[in-house]
């Protein structure tokens, strides 16, 4: 929501905001959020409805990944156009949708429940621009495996965020890679994953 991209960063902020958050202005509001906590310089902000006091962490190898995991409003990523439409106001969000659902079927509306997953993963060593982007990549199929083996019907929700944080890297311009068979990309899987199976087993 805000300080989103690749960039210095002085703090991460993981704000819990109500059901139903009314404000189109989400980036000046976690601004304000942050002024009145202290925090300086250009940060990073995620919101969610779900309760921030419930995350969960993993580690593995020296990563560090915190989760927050609101699963009441889930689904799959890719579903018929009819599905992805934007209800007209937050009670009336749409429920998980299988990508077979057939097209011209009516999609049922429910009541608004919290939903987003924010993952914030920290990391001791520097990843070059291209290994940052590709660690969001996988800390996101980590967090699908982990919902799947919870047993749930998703890849996630409709406004799961990804936060990446790392040291400046120096003249060797960081680590090249994040896969999930490389060294480091390896760590943010396994951290990541345990983090979101701990909070998708206990989250509404």
């Amino acid at each position: 929501m805000l300080g989103g991209g690749i960039g210095p960063r002085a703090w991460i902020l993981n704000a819990q905001v109500p059901g139903g958050y009314p404000r189109l202005d989400p980036d000046r509001h976690l601004a304000e959020i942050a002024a009145a906590e202290g925090l300086t310089g250009p940060g990073a902000g995620l919101m969610t409805a779900a309760d921030v006091a419930a995350y969960t962490t993993g580690h593995d190898g020296g990563v560090t990944a915190t989760v927050t995991a609101g699963l009441g409003v889930r689904g799959w990523a890719a579903v018929p156009d009819t599905a992805t439409r934007a209800p007209r106001r937050p009670e009336d969000a749409e429920v998980p949708v299988s990508p077979f659902r057939p097209e011209d079927e009516e999609v049922p509306r429910s009541p608004f429940r919290p939903g987003t997953v924010n993952i914030v993963v920290t990391l001791p060593v520097a990843l070059s621009d291209a290994a940052l982007v590709n660690a969001v990549a996988t800390a996101t199929e980590a967090k699908v495996q982990a919902l799947l083996d919870a047993g749930l019907d998703c890849s996630g929700t409709p406004t799961d965020a990804v936060c990446v944080a790392a040291p400046e890297p120096g003249q060797d311009g960081g680590e090249p890679f994040a896969g999930p068979r490389s060294t480091w990309g390896a760590r943010i899987a396994r951290a990541v994953h345990t983090a979101v199976l701990a909070g998708a087993r206990t989250a509404p």
